[in-house]
């Protein structure tokens, strides 16, 4: 690290001694500068709670829900076993969120993978297989406020949502990811500890990324992360989504 006007200050001073306690002081300075920064990096990293859909705006309209595309584990909890076949692990992740949303919000109209995916097998040329497309792009929020769909996700999800009715909105489930749920201390449980400790029998927090896009005007309408820990991806899965509607058993 370069420290300005170090070098007129050191040819100030003619004893060696007094050299090397400047430079210590300065590099003292520098690094406690370095670990305030880490440190407040570190407090803005805390994960926000998980925010409820906003149904009571969309109830009684039609909303495509989009395919799950991308699901990724930590290799730390070995579930390759699990997750190894991607297509089977995106269908059963697909179906969990399906059945789910229908029975824990009957009030707004859902339009299934299923359905999406046979009306674009009957307009071949013009709509996009909805698993090919690439949601994905929208896992990681944008800087824009509001945030804004790219072109060609954004004409893919408008055209999508006019061959199954003409729906306004579209629920797309951008991301899943597994990750080792971890506890402060030792031990399970305790609190209080330096260090993090795995919680036994390889628990995981599954995070769902879910994005709800005005098709209309190519904008985000909400967004958020829905958590759910569990001690299979399935079993974190459901207690994710349930996270996202709130009040229920």
């Amino acid at each position: 690290m370069k420290i300005g006007g170090a070098h007129t200050i050191l040819r100030a001073v003619t004893n060696p001694l007094q050299i090397k306690s400047l430079v210590r002081s300065a590099w003292y300075v520098a690094t406690s500068a370095a670990l305030a920064a880490c440190s407040h990096k570190s407090e803005t990293l805390t994960p926000e709670p998980t925010a409820p859909l906003p149904t009571a705006g969309i109830a009684a309209q039609q909303v495509a829900v989009l395919p799950l595309t991308l699901v990724a584990a930590e290799d730390s909890l070995h579930w390759e076993a699990l997750l190894g076949e991607r297509r089977a692990a995106l269908a059963k992740s697909d179906s969990i969120i399906g059945t789910l949303l229908k029975t824990r919000a009957p009030e707004v109209n859902w339009v299934p993978p299923d359905e999406l995916r046979r009306a674009a097998r009957r307009a071949p040329g013009i709509a996009p297989a909805p698993d090919q497309i690439g949601t994905a792009i929208l896992f990681h929020p944008t800087k824009e406020r509001p945030e804004m769909v790219p072109d060609p996700l954004r004409s893919e999800l408008r055209t999508l949502a006019a061959l199954v009715g003409g729906g306004r909105y579209a629920l797309v489930p951008a991301g899943l990811t597994f990750r080792r749920a971890i506890t402060m201390g030792g031990g399970p449980g305790s609190v209080g500890a330096q260090h993090a400790a795995p919680l036994p029998h390889a628990v995981a927090t599954a995070e769902l990324t879910v994005v709800l896009v005005d098709v209309r005007m190519g904008r985000v309408g909400f967004r958020t992360v829905a958590r759910g820990e569990g001690d299979d991806p399935w079993i974190a899965l459901t207690r994710a989504v349930k996270n996202l509607t709130p009040g229920l058993p």
